[in-house]
């Protein structure tokens, strides 16, 4: 009963919400950029360490929350407008805070890396799950659906599990951009083709339970642990986590609908608070790597939410990703990219995910395919070009961008030093993780790392 009344509450707050985006003057304004922070919790030996709630209680910091896992938490950066020097405050925060955090570790510190080398299936049980009603109802609501164990297949890697849990192996830098209704259709079909070369140039996930994998393990490893397409879910095309299927023709209410009429509720939660509470909590429960977001905040407003750029290394580095993919994105969302294959940008996003700077990837107006590095390269300047039209100062984004030419012509990623360091410690994780942490707490970026 309770899944049949949330059910049609999503339906009256999808027509609520396509009156909001038609009124005129809804969610006009400046640009402005929001990003979470998912970090990794370890003692001191590398490992990871299960005190996420009580490292949140010592830092009492309203940016900083519980994430799925008990050694996971997440920061929220505080938003700030686009124009003027963004990267160069959006570094400072994360420093200032990953610092923070790190301290407030008893007996341990914080990592951001997108998947920590030192997990093991024992740390995927139900009990490494964070302590909070809304995991739990998570929990329950995907298992509701899914009868069967999540298999999850990478390469030579064969795991089956019980649970969501598995989703905490992964931490990622979710970036926010907003954006006016009328301007929606654009961006995201832009951040969608715009990701596959970015993330290209920021792999950062090459390990897990022992072995050496995609460049961004993560991408992998999250659509196939929260997958809900059981034995009676097959006709759906696309998983709770996934890139989607097609460019997006209308707008952000496009998104909305099909959210509500392809995916099964799985916390029917009814509140009396307005809002779009429910349409809200729906939408979180479907991770497409870049989704719509409707934030009620200051008289409403949308944003592109940039989902699949990993955690660290180091806050020059995220604040770098950020301004590639930024830029990028705004560059070709002055071209209408509906035209242009799917397929192609769809091709592009998993050959980055699986082969880094050496995949081969095709883009609009270019014969054929490139590798990945020279095609970051020639980039570089429509996305400072972009940044540039968007009132950012020059000497900020020539200082983030800067840093993305770097490590392409270094071939330096974080994929690419936690492999090298991998052999060179003989194979000890732990003494990786704990090179890292330090070499991520001093704020260099990756290309610089010894």
């Amino acid at each position: 009963m309770e899944y049949a009344a949330f059910g049609e509450k999503l339906r009256e707050q999808l027509g609520d919400l396509r009156e909001l985006l038609d009124r005129p003057g809804f969610g006009e304004g400046p640009a402005t950029i929001g990003a979470e922070l998912e970090l990794f919790l370890v003692d001191e030996n590398g490992r990871p360490l299960p005190r996420n709630a009580e490292t949140l209680e010592a830092m009492g910091d309203p940016r900083m929350v519980l994430e799925l896992g008990r050694f996971n938490l997440e920061v929220n950066l505080t938003p700030l407008p686009l124009a003027g020097r963004p990267f160069e405050a959006l570094g400072a925060e994360i420093q200032e805070t990953l610092v923070k955090v790190d301290a407030a570790v008893e007996g341990g510190g914080a990592v951001p890396i997108g998947i920590l080398p030192t997990l093991a299936t024992g740390d995927f049980t139900r009990g490494s799950m964070s302590d909070e009603n809304r995991y739990r109802a998570l929990s329950r609501g995907i298992r509701r659906l899914r009868l069967e164990p999540f298999l999850v297949v990478v390469d030579d890697l064969e795991l089956e599990v019980e649970d969501v849990i598995l989703e905490a192996a992964n931490t990622s830098w979710q970036v926010h951009l907003r954006t006016p209704p009328g301007r929606f259709a654009r961006l995201f079909n832009a951040a969608q083709l715009a990701i596959g070369p970015v993330l290209a140039a920021c792999g950062n996930s090459p390990l897990f339970l022992g072995r050496t994998l995609w460049e961004e393990t993560r991408i992998a490893l999250m659509e196939e642990a929260a997958d809900d397409r059981d034995v009676e879910r097959r006709f759906r095309k696309d998983g709770r986590v996934t890139f989607g299927s097609d460019w997006v023709r209308e707008g952000a209410y496009e998104l909305f609908e099909r959210y509500v009429e392809d995916y099964d509720p799985v916390m029917p939660e009814i509140s009396d608070d307005g809002e779009l509470r429910e349409l809200r909590l729906h939408q979180g429960t479907i991770w497409q790597w870049n989704r719509p977001v409707y934030d009620p905040a200051d008289g409403g407003h949308l944003r592109v939410e940039m989902r699949a750029l990993p955690a660290g290394p180091s806050c020059a580095d995220m604040a770098a990703n950020t301004a590639f993919l930024l830029g990028l994105t705004l560059s070709a969302a002055e071209h209408d990219l509906t035209g242009y294959a799917f397929g192609e940008a769809y091709q592009n996003f998993y050959r980055a995910a699986q082969r880094g700077l050496d995949a081969e990837l095709s883009w609009p107006g270019q014969e054929g395919t490139l590798p990945a590095a020279d095609l970051v390269l020639r980039l570089l300047p429509q996305s400072r070009a972009a940044l540039l039209a968007a009132g950012v100062v020059p000497s900020d984004a020539d200082a983030a961008l800067g840093v993305i030419e770097q490590r392409v012509r270094l071939r330096r990623t974080g994929a690419v030093w936690q492999r090298a360091a991998l052999e060179r410690f003989g194979g000890d994780a732990e003494a990786l993780v704990r090179r890292y942490r330090d070499l991520a707490l001093s704020g260099l970026p990756v290309h610089l790392w010894r």
